[in-house]
């Protein structure tokens, strides 16, 4: 083929390969899903003491990209001590960082103090409910839709995960239907020995969920003595666990930073990847 031609031929093939380049373009830089905010209770919710934001819990859903989503999703409960909750690397951030292994990333927005630990709880049950009852909607798996919960949002996770029912079949409100059981946990230096409670590791049954929990043995916030007695339980009745214990690292393990953070997610992530929940593959 003389010069001519070839330019005339690549001329002609122009405008297909600009068209095609813009479209994988387009497809490379597609955004993620929109990130959705719900009430747990339509109205106001049970046991409410007003109608300020502090009276109102919700959850914030973070939908896994389109193409990477594994159908599996984590209920995010950020700690502080019921007094405050860690909105940002205890909440949205790991949601984003759930996202970018395929899993959908929900973040909980419970009730803290004045409210006491069992409103919080009760606040916690209810997401799992709310979860179920819109999986198909969101595209999820309802068996697949585990909580995980850092300090007393891990107080709050093993609760539910220790405390939890098959729903009321005759429940007028359609999301009281559905099983609060998460179907994993995952517990991040947990407060699981709270003021005033039962310790929750004497909840714990042959039905409590898979679970993976982490914290430092240098926690002089939340001592490690609550996770090794939790896993201790676990092991106890055969329940399928991982438990991570880092030999250094203050409570909250560098609050989204630095090795101890780097470590956790790390092992939490391939023991996801293990349970069919995250893809570590992209």
């Amino acid at each position: 083929m003389n010069l001519p031609d070839a330019v005339g031929h690549l001329g002609a093939a122009l405008p297909l390969l600009c068209a095609t380049l813009a479209l994988a373009c387009c497809a490379a830089a597609a955004p993620s899903p929109e990130p959705l905010t719900l009430p747990l209770w339509p109205q106001s919710a049970p046991g409410a003491q007003g109608s300020a934001e502090a009276d109102r819990p919700e959850i914030t859903v973070h939908p896994a990209p389109k193409g990477k989503a594994t159908g599996a999703a984590v209920i995010v409960c950020p700690g502080g001590g019921y007094h405050a909750l860690m909105m940002s690397y205890e909440g949205h951030d790991i949601a984003a960082w759930l996202n970018a292994h395929g899993v959908a990333g929900i973040v909980l927005k419970y009730r803290i103090q004045p409210y006491p630990a069992p409103v919080s709880i009760a606040d916690g049950r209810r997401a799992v409910r709310l979860v179920r009852f819109h999986a198909k909607e969101w595209g999820l798996d309802p068996k697949r839709i585990g909580m995980m919960g850092f300090s007393a949002g891990g107080h709050l996770a093993s609760n539910v995960g220790t405390s939890f029912d098959k729903g009321d079949a005759r429940a007028a409100d359609p999301v009281e239907r559905f099983s609060c059981r998460p179907d994993f946990l995952a517990l991040v230096y947990p407060a699981t020995d709270y003021a005033g409670m039962p310790r929750t590791e004497g909840n714990v049954t042959a039905q409590t969920p898979p679970s993976f929990l982490t914290h430092s043995a240098q926690d002089q916030t939340v001592p490690v003595e609550q996770s090794r007695r939790f896993y201790a339980a676990l092991l106890r009745h055969k329940v399928p666990a991982e438990y991570l214990e880092l030999p250094t690292g203050a409570h909250g393990l560098g609050c989204g930073k630095g090795p101890e953070w780097e470590a956790w997610q790390r092992a939490c992530i391939k023991w996801l990847a293990g349970r069919k929940v995250a893809d570590t593959s992209k």
